[in-house]
This record gives structure tokens, sequence and C-alpha cells, in this order.
């Protein structure tokens, strides 16, 4: 007699009900349903991931034995996890997944079996293992600075022993603009140069998302995930974009546990902490807790000179030290921004056949940065100031001890301080170059003198008037 699925199903609950609770019955065993039988491989449908994994850890001994009674020492199980449950104008999907016990995958053996992926898969070949990786982001043009040092070394770590060291996953995040992609997938050039066995994937979060809904539209959900469980270093970037997707958290959260399992490397970047990240399920984000948290912050400007002197080296390009400087010192907000207006100058001077100077630096600036123009800056307080008190600009920046220009100079970096987002740091460099002290000693002097000196406090509301209409 040819036995079915449903025949050999309902023997094995017989057994099952005669070895284990009533209750611990219901729950766990009347709720799956026979699917298949293939010659010693039986295939049960389980309503969810954490069902498949209770039965592994609770009862893989008892199944391996009713199935065995049944199907003989061969015998296996197949488990067939419903992802989503679908609705009346869709059918459910789902993922099948062998028993994964690593001591019991082959059920009836002793020795110890090669570790598989959970996943029926196809092998890849090479042709199909295209990384995304950009050729042009390594870690030689990756400038480190304080802002990022424990994130590049971090990375360097991993890059040379990808799955082997404590920083799995590895989670990079940052504002915008500071080199969260360039960093990651660095990461991923160097891991393909040490082996080329590796498989290095990177793709977006968006993207992941995209192919996950075409897979679910043309019912090729079991191809999506074999492709992804082939990857020995998956890199996902901005992963703050999973935030709402329930169904797509869902896989990936399949695919992170079979990765991470089998000692695969994962990388993700985002653009802020997992503990803000919001719209992603907790366990989610308790795995991207699992290895290392590193963050990227505004880089400082030591490093901001180093990137343009680097920009520069590259591109072949030679650039004043007086503008370097003032670049470095007035584009204080990320990376791209500076990279951005680099470029806008180099192409400024191109086009018009000139050389780079501060003048032409100072007017790239206005048409891009948007406080240059619109707000008060330091050089409309330089002017302001220097025409109040009848001094020129470069008697300001000058290094002349004279009492009136002393004062005027005092006022002058009083009001950055007080109207800009400059640092003490980068006020003294447009004042002559002077040190960080000197601005707030000058601050200090302003401060006392307000305080003693109403003819003094007088003039400096009304160079504050000034200050302000400037700001409507």
């Amino acid at each position: 007699m040819v036995k079915s699925e449903t025949s050999v199903w309902k023997d094995c609950l017989s057994f099952i009900k005669s070895q284990v609770e009533e209750q611990s019955f219901r729950t766990w065993f009347e709720p799956i349903k026979p699917l298949g039988l293939n010659e010693t491989t039986l295939t049960i449908q389980v309503p969810s991931q954490f069902f498949y994994e209770y039965l592994e850890e609770h009862y893989v001994h008892l199944l391996r034995e009713c199935v065995q009674n049944e199907l003989g020492s061969e015998g296996k199980l197949e488990y067939s996890v419903i992802v989503d449950s679908g609705s009346v104008q869709n059918q459910p999907y789902m993922v099948t997944l062998p028993n994964q016990n690593k001591k019991n995958n082959n059920w009836g053996r002793r020795e110890e079996p090669e570790m598989i992926n959970p996943f029926k898969m196809q092998s890849l070949d090479q042709d199909s293992r295209y990384s995304n990786l950009n050729p042009n982001y390594y870690f030689d043009n990756y400038i480190e600075g304080d802002c990022n040092r424990l994130a590049r070394s971090a990375g360097i770590a991993v890059a040379e022993k990808p799955g082997i060291t404590s920083f799995n996953p590895l989670m990079i995040y940052g504002g915008v603009g500071l080199g969260k992609t360039h960093l990651v997938q660095a990461i991923g050039n160097k891991v393909k140069e040490q082996g080329e066995n590796n498989f290095v994937l990177y793709v977006s979060s968006e993207k992941f998302t995209t192919q996950f809904t075409d897979a679910i539209r043309n019912n090729s959900i079991q191809s999506f995930t074999n492709f992804y469980l082939q990857v020995d270093t998956l890199i996902i970037d901005d992963v703050q974009f999973f935030s709402g997707k329930e169904k797509t958290q869902e896989m990936f959260f399949h695919i992170f546990n079979h990765l991470h399992q089998n000692g695969k490397q994962i990388i993700m970047s985002s653009d802020r902490a997992p503990r803000d990240l919001k719209g992603l399920q907790d366990r989610l984000l308790s795995r991207f807790k699992w290895g290392l948290t590193a963050d990227l912050q505004m880089p400082d400007f030591e490093t901001r000179m180093a990137i343009i002197m680097r920009k520069m080296q590259s591109d072949g390009i030679y650039i004043p030290d007086d503008v370097v400087e003032y670049l470095a010192y007035s584009v204080d907000t990320n990376v791209r921004e500076l990279e951005g207006v680099l470029i806008s100058l180099i192409a400024h001077a191109t086009l018009n056949k000139t050389d780079i100077n501060l003048e032409l630096a100072k007017q790239t600036l206005k048409n891009i940065v948007h406080d240059i123009e619109s707000e008060v800056g330091v050089d409309y307080i330089q002017k302001t100031v220097g025409e109040f008190f009848q001094i020129s600009v470069e008697d300001l920046k000058d290094k002349t001890r004279k009492k009136e220009i002393v004062i005027a100079r005092q006022v002058a970096m009083y009001l950055c301080k007080e109207y800009t987002n400059h640092s003490l740091k980068s006020i003294g460099y447009h004042f002559g170059g002077r040190d960080h002290s000197t601005v707030i000693h000058a601050v200090q002097s302003v401060s006392d003198m307000m305080d003693i000196d109403s003819k003094f406090c007088n003039s400096m509301d009304e160079l504050k008037k000034k200050m302000k209409m400037k700001l409507v």
C-alpha cells in the first residue's frame, strides 16, 4: 500500500499524542498540516518561524522518532513556514526549511554532518555573484580622523577576517554625507581582494525591499531567499528604510539569522543609532546590537583639510593654502557638501579660465552654502564693525596692537561668537589666524566692558541691531 503524506502524518500524530501532554499536543502539533511526501522526506506546514524554531528546540527527537517509525531510518522531515498568511485575493507565501538541528540533520547518523544553509539552494556560478560595489571606494582614500577612527578601524578588522571577529554584525551610523556608504563598500572591496571565492553583496535597503516585493509578485520567494543565503559578506545600506515594512523585516530577519548562525559577515549602515530607529521589530533591533555599533561624526577642521588635499592630489589640481583653509573652516557640515563645493570651485575656475583664489572661493560658497549669503557671516560682521569704528577689515586681521583696533577686533570676535555657528578656532582663523584662546579673551573683555561702560554698551546695542536687521 502506497503511503500518503496525510496517512503518514496521522500515524505520527497518534504516536506523538501518547508521548506529550494534551495541552502541548493541541498547541504544537494539531495546527500542523501535512503538505507532501517525497520518498523518505515528509513536508509539513507550520504557521510561523517561531513555531518552527520551538519545535526544533523542544521536540526534534520526538519528531525524528515518529518519522523514522513511518519512513524508515532514512526518514527526514521538512518544514514549510508561512511567512505571510495572504488574503482572499493573494495566496499565502512561504519558505521551505529542512530540519537544521546540527547533530540530527541526518537522522539516525552519529557523525557530525557538514554545515548546510537552512534553505534549499542551488549553487550560484561565479558570473551570478555580482557584488554591486563601487571600485572607487576603498580604505586608502577614506580619510581617517577623530570623527571616524573607531568605525574605520573596525571596518579594517572585519575586512581582514570577515565573520570571525566579534564585530558581527557591524553597524555604522551617522548623518547624511559623513561617509557611511564609502566605508561599508571599502570593507566589501577589501574582502573581495582577499579571496576570489568570497561572495560579497552590497545592496541598499530600498533595493532589497524592491527585490522582495518582486519575488512575492512573481511567486519566487524561494529563489530570492536562496540567493541571499549564499552570500558570505552581506552589506545592507540605510536599514532605517525598513521602517514600517513588516513583511520585508520578517524576511530580512530570517536571512540575518541563518547567515549569522553560519558564520557569515553582516554589515549595515543607518542614519541613526539602533536605539533611535523607529518602526522596526524589537527582535530585529536586538540583533543589530549583537556586534559592534560605531558612529561617524562631522569631520573636524584637520580632517576637512586632509579631505581637500586628498581631492586635490587625486584630481591633479592645485589650490592655494589660504583657499584650502578657508574652505575647511567655512564648510563644516559634512563631507558630501565639502566635495560639492570643491567640484563647483574647480568648475568655475575651468569655465572662466582663471586661477583658483580666495575671492573665487568666497564667490562660489555664496552660491552653495545658504548661510554665507542669507545670514550673518564673518565677512559681514568684519565689514560692519570696520565701518562702525572707521577702520579697514585688513586692520582687524592685522597683528597691530593699537588700542582702537584691538577693541574693534574684540567686538567683531564677540559678534561672530554671538551670531554665527563658527567654532572659536574658526573665528580666530578669520582674524589673521589667531588662537582660540584669543577669541575667548575677546569675548570676555567685551562682556566686561558692556557691564561697566554705558557708552560702549550703547555702541554694542547699535551693532546688534544691524545684525538683527540682516537676519530679518
